[in-house]
């Protein structure tokens, strides 16, 4: 608080935050003013004082407020690099638990199945044991007979066990026994039964039982309708195993099923979307090395990853026909192939275990997958077809061309279903190479903060470099202009000025105290004008500094991308390219190469 008088009046006078204030105004007599116009020095040395502190304070406020919003930039950086970070962690960290998940649930899986349907692969075992023990002939009739028995008392309801029992008493020379053994075979499972049988007359070389068996089976399919283990008649067939007329059968029948299903409207389409789908299984995922700043710079690059996976598929499908169609088939004796195929059928799961074996293979994808459940779901919704009970003609060969795990079939039958579906292949194959290319972007995106663009070709690299600069100035500047002098630092220089040289004129004038103080206003308010413009010119210097950084690394990143647009646009097309080598391949192949011929068969085959 400062008190002082000019002619008659009286001020009160309090300075705060470098501003002066007038706090009363009295009339007094000038007697009364030489009494209180009492002084000291050393009071206007503490004003003097006072002022410089907030001066100073102002000044480390201001500073720490800069470094502040800098901190503050940086937080929100830092955060919204960690949010990205932390939703791949997460993801990681999901597929990890869904991995283990799987892995627990695959052990519980496969122990119920054990727990509910172990003692079927008993009676399984003993099929193949009980065959190769008769051509030995080292294993007593009555011994064979006892198992039989006991496996029938062990497994009741199960196809299989009357089945060896019938098989026992043909051994053993009992007729009756037999026939009963059959008929309770074929009341469990007529399908079955009539394949069993057929392949065991084969064995025994007894073509005409063979036959009747054959036809039997065959009687009771429907081309749309068929039981899934019809694999086991095409894979008996493919691989030449069955006798000439028994082949004649299943030839003319298959022809017939195909005339049918070819009447059908939407026919060609429907073979389109069935190979097609399982065309598309064989893709497999890009390595993630692969156009590092494509993946991060490049809104389009789902887009181009997909398309990629598509033309990286050529490769694959003729990497999987050439294997296929360059394994040779069995050189075993037509009794060891005949053993191969009743192992298939006899050990192939039978309905009642299917829902827990699709629950194994779904668990198994995601195993594969390293936990990821959408891949898993994608590959199972494919693979479904082949636990389906039923299904038509050719789905089954889709099935035993493309999903020779699941639908236990041989390199003989992959071959042949492959040949005789060769068209239906090719017209899929052409739509998926088709539709591939149909995705593939004119322009490219390049999104590098804040600078969004596009390229066809990666060939554009001054035109994106200038733009980009043209929009970091653009942007700076923006920013820069909101670190001009305000009103009120004008006013803080002009107003300090002036203050102070009315604060000199009333010094000389004769009014000390009132003139020093003005003066005193007047430093200050220059003083924080100089200190506001220092601080403006501190942050303009970092603003530009970030902007230059932020131009130097964008336009690395610019470069970098077009480079791989570049070698992404190259290598697109060598990949697609080799869809010509695929459907030359498929060109090649006639059904009637692939259906081995007996030694002591003529046949010819016309598919």
């Amino acid at each position: 608080m400062a008190c002082f008088s000019v002619h008659n009046y009286f001020f009160k006078i309090r300075i705060f935050h470098g501003q002066i204030f007038l706090i009363n105004l009295e009339i007094i007599n000038k007697g009364d003013i030489m009494a209180e116009r009492i002084i000291h020095q050393a009071d206007l040395r503490a004003i003097e004082n006072n002022l410089r502190s907030i001066h100073e304070g102002l000044r480390t406020i201001d500073a720490r407020v800069d470094v502040a919003n800098e901190n503050l930039q940086i937080v929100y950086d830092e955060i919204g690099s960690l949010a990205q970070e932390f939703h791949e962690f997460v993801n990681i960290q999901q597929k990890a638990n869904r991995l283990g998940q799987a892995e627990t649930r695959l052990v519980k899986i496969r122990q119920e199945i054990e727990k509910k349907y172990g003692h079927y692969d008993i009676v399984r075992r003993t099929t193949t044991g009980i065959l190769q023990a008769d051509d030995l002939g080292i294993v007593k009739k009555e011994t064979i007979s006892t198992a039989t028995e006991e496996l029938m008392i062990s497994t009741p309801g199960y196809w299989l066990a009357p089945c060896l029992v019938a098989l026992a008493a043909w051994i053993n020379d009992k007729p009756e026994l037999a026939e009963k053994a059959v008929k309770e075979g074929i009341k469990r499972n007529d399908e079955k039964t009539s394949l069993f049988f057929a392949l065991i007359c084969r064995r025994a070389n007894r073509k005409n039982a063979c036959l009747k068996w054959t036809q039997r089976y065959l009687a009771n399919q429907d081309e749309e309708n068929l039981d899934r283990n019809s694999i086991i008649i095409l894979d008996a067939f493919a691989s030449g195993l069955l006798g000439a007329d028994t082949e004649g059968v299943i030839s003319r029948q298959m022809n017939e099923w195909l005339s049918r299903l070819e009447e059908k409207p939407g026919f060609t389409e429907q073979q389109t979307e069935q190979w097609s789908e399982a065309i598309n299984l064989k893709r497999s995922e890009l390595d993630e090395d692969l156009y590092p700043n494509l993946r991060k710079y490049s809104n389009s690059w789902p887009i181009l990853e997909d398309i990629l996976e598509g033309a990286h598929l050529h490769e694959q499908m003729l990497n999987y026909l050439t294997d296929i169609f360059e394994k040779k088939g069995s050189t075993e004796s037509v009794k060891n192939q005949l053993d191969d195929i009743l192992d298939t059928l006899v050990t192939d799961f039978d309905n009642e275990e299917l829902a827990l074996r699709k629950q194994e293979k779904f668990e198994q994808f995601v195993v594969d997958f390293g936990g990821d459940d959408n891949r898993a779901h994608q590959n199972m919704n494919i693979e479904v077809t082949a636990f389906e009970t039923h299904k038509d003609f050719t789905q089954l060969l889709t099935d035993a061309a493309m999903k020779p795990e699941s639908s236990h079939s041989s390199i003989s039958t992959q071959k042949f279903a492959l040949a005789l579906s060769r068209d239906w292949v090719t017209n899929a194959y052409n739509d998926v190479t088709a539709k591939n290319r149909m995705k593939i972007p004119y322009e490219i995106e390049i999104n590098v903060d804040t600078f969004n663009d596009k390229s066809t070709d990666g060939q554009n690299e001054n035109e994106l470099i200038e733009k980009f600069n043209s929009q970091i100035d653009t942007e700076k500047e923006q920013t820069l202009s909101n670190y001009f002098p305000s009103l009120f630092d004008k006013f803080l220089l002009y107003g300090g000025i002036a203050i102070g040289v009315i604060g000199l004129m009333m010094m000389i004038s004769g009014n000390v105290f009132l003139g020093l103080i003005a003066i005193i206003a007047g430093v200050f308010m220059v003083l924080k004008h100089k200190s506001n413009i220092e601080n403006i010119e501190t942050s303009r210097k970092k603003i530009e500094e970030q902007y230059e950084n932020k131009r130097v690394n964008g336009e690395q990143i610019i470069r970098a991308t077009l480079a791989e647009i570049v070698d992404f646009r190259i290598e697109f097309a060598e990949k697609d390219a080799e869809s010509t080598k695929v459907l030359d391949f498929l060109e090649q192949i006639r059904p009637e190469q692939y259906v081995n011929k007996l030694a002591s068969s003529n046949r010819k085959i016309k598919i």
